[in-house]
């Protein structure tokens, strides 16, 4: 057998096709491309083992601007091609690029289902709080008041939290970004790293139908005090170092403290319990945790396939003829035409 060849060094630019980039100007799309295709170099694959699948949405355009392999495929069925080209060929690298609205409606099922297997691949959840392609209906993620031509009066509906949702099926790996912010690529990187299915959402702005919605936390002026960076074994500090997460012995529910205090936990990304009670953190007087929530890995979903499967060839010849012939068989005959 010969030697694989080793990968070339690319550039982000070697990442980018030779398609016009199509979204509205300003939208976050842009911001999250480029930071895939300035992260793509650092992860040691090839453009030829990397596979982009999407549904129906903004975002799902993103196959077409990937100088790699891709699918355009259905509303909310990204998942379910993703896995098919995850067994067909388990050394290829997968990513599915997905919206609120195509991963948490229509493909709500099949988004819990990929993370209950834990299929080896990277979702990034572009997460802007509405519908988009379709003109700015309400998404499972708006929250309740949001005003749109579906919701003229202002929706009533609970929204959906897709790190939570995440959690609740069983994802290993659950991650939250930025669309503009700088440690984006980092968030990348993490997920690739990890063997199995990483989940990302990613805050995304759509200045069309919800602009400015993630600006309680996003804008410069409040981002200091309303983000928290997580990292492994460091503790879980916010606004400039000035205050911190602890845990409420009374009512088992995070609570913000002084830095100084010497209940400030320490992040732990393989505590789930912890990750559950960052991803529910209440909108006001609490941060949004960003960056590694969770990062657990398990035996993957093509893997006990191919496991699977191999025990039951060993030891067996195949022979096509003698399994169209198995069990119940029968020959038509031709029956004479009538003169």
């Amino acid at each position: 057998m010969n030697a694989p060849l080793p990968i070339e060094k690319t550039t982000a630019k070697d990442w980018a096709s030779d398609q016009e980039v199509r979204w509205c100007p300003g939208c976050g799309d842009y911001a999250v491309l480029k930071a895939v295709q300035r992260t793509m170099p650092d992860l040691g694959v090839a453009r030829e083992k990397t596979v982009f699948v999407s549904g129906i949405g903004c975002s799902s355009r993103f196959p077409y601007y990937m100088e790699t392999y891709g699918f355009h495929t259905i509303h909310g069925r990204a998942p379910a091609v993703a896995t098919g080209v995850k067994l067909a060929n388990p050394d290829l690298d997968v990513w599915i690029i997905t919206g609120d609205g195509d991963a948490l409606s229509i493909g709500g099922n099949h988004t819990m289902h990929l993370l209950r297997r834990n299929l080896d691949c990277q979702v990034l959840l572009f997460n802007n709080e509405i519908y988009g392609l379709t003109k700015g209906q309400y998404s499972p993620t708006s929250r309740v008041g949001t005003r749109s031509p579906s919701t003229p009066f202002g929706s009533v509906d609970t929204p959906a939290r897709p790190c939570a949702f995440a959690l609740g099926a069983g994802a290993r790996f659950v991650a939250r970004g930025i669309d503009v912010h700088k440690s984006l690529p980092d968030v990348l990187k993490a997920a690739h790293a990890h063997k199995g299915t990483a989940f990302i959402e990613i805050f995304q702005n759509c200045v069309v139908y919800n602009d400015d919605v993630f600006a309680p936390f996003t804008a410069r002026d409040v981002a200091s005090e309303m983000q928290l960076w997580l990292k492994a074994g460091e503790p879980m500090l916010f606004a400039g170092g000035t205050k911190g997460l602890a845990l409420d012995p009374d009512t088992l529910s995070l609570k913000v403290v002084a830095a100084d205090d010497p209940g400030v936990l320490i992040h732990d990304p393989k505590n789930r319990t912890l990750a559950h009670l960052l991803v529910e953190m209440p909108p006001v007087g609490f941060p949004v945790a960003l960056g590694v929530v969770y990062d657990d890995p398990a035996p993957t979903f093509e893997a006990a396939v191919i496991q699977q499967n191999d025990a039951m060839a060993a030891g067996k010849k195949p022979d096509l003829q003698a399994l169209v012939a198995k069990g119940q068989s029968w020959m038509v005959e031709k029956e004479p035409r009538a003169e």
